[in-house]
């Protein structure tokens, strides 16, 4: 999809983070409106049916640290011993075509587009608790039960500072909703 052209319009940075298996990615795809995903680059390893450019850009420690010294991304960080961060061209010549931008990043990378870019948006998607959030990631079948008390933990700690960092709290506790009430947060003109 394409910006309107009726009316030319800077884009707009939104950021949209929560705990780990709280339906981010999920509920972005329900949106219907005119945007561009951000693709974050990251160390971990492709989990079954992502793709390369597509889900993530993988890639090695080396090549991400070299990033970071070229100041080539808008933010980054560590989650769970693995990095994540946002390349800055992308977004950066999005927004200026008039692009809204949505970036799926980790809590510690809103922070620093907190800091750095205050107009941004910056949303945290929650799940309706943190029991409910431990039976998504056991139910996802694809994370070791070690994995998920050190996503648990971080959860517990991202649900505690979300109303201070981010400007909208979405609960994810039923999907159609969830997206319905994202979308009149980041486009109230839309009916």
């Amino acid at each position: 999809m394409t910006p309107s052209l009726d009316k030319p319009r800077n884009g707009r940075l939104i950021v949209i983070s929560g705990p780990s298996g709280a339906g981010k990615g999920t509920v972005i795809s329900e949106l219907d409106h005119d945007f561009h995903l951000s693709v974050s680059v990251t160390t971990r390893s492709p989990r079954p049916g992502e793709v390369d450019g597509g889900h993530y850009s993988f890639v090695s420690d080396e090549e991400f640290h070299a990033m970071i010294d070229a100041g080539d991304l808008l933010e980054w960080a560590s989650y769970n011993n693995d990095l994540y961060g946002t390349p800055r061209q992308a977004v950066v010549d999005r927004v200026s075509s008039g692009w809204d931008v949505i970036a799926e990043i980790e809590v510690q990378g809103a922070a620093q587009i907190r800091a750095a870019y205050p107009d941004a948006t910056l949303v945290f998607i929650a799940p309706p608790s943190l029991v409910a959030l431990r039976e998504r990631l056991v139910g996802r079948g694809d994370t070791a039960d070690e994995e998920i008390e050190r996503r648990m933990d971080i959860a517990a700690q991202e649900m505690e500072l979300a109303p201070t960092l981010f400007d909208h709290i979405v609960v994810n506790d039923d999907l159609k909703r969830a997206s319905a009430e994202l979308s009149s947060i980041l486009w109230p003109e839309t009916p």
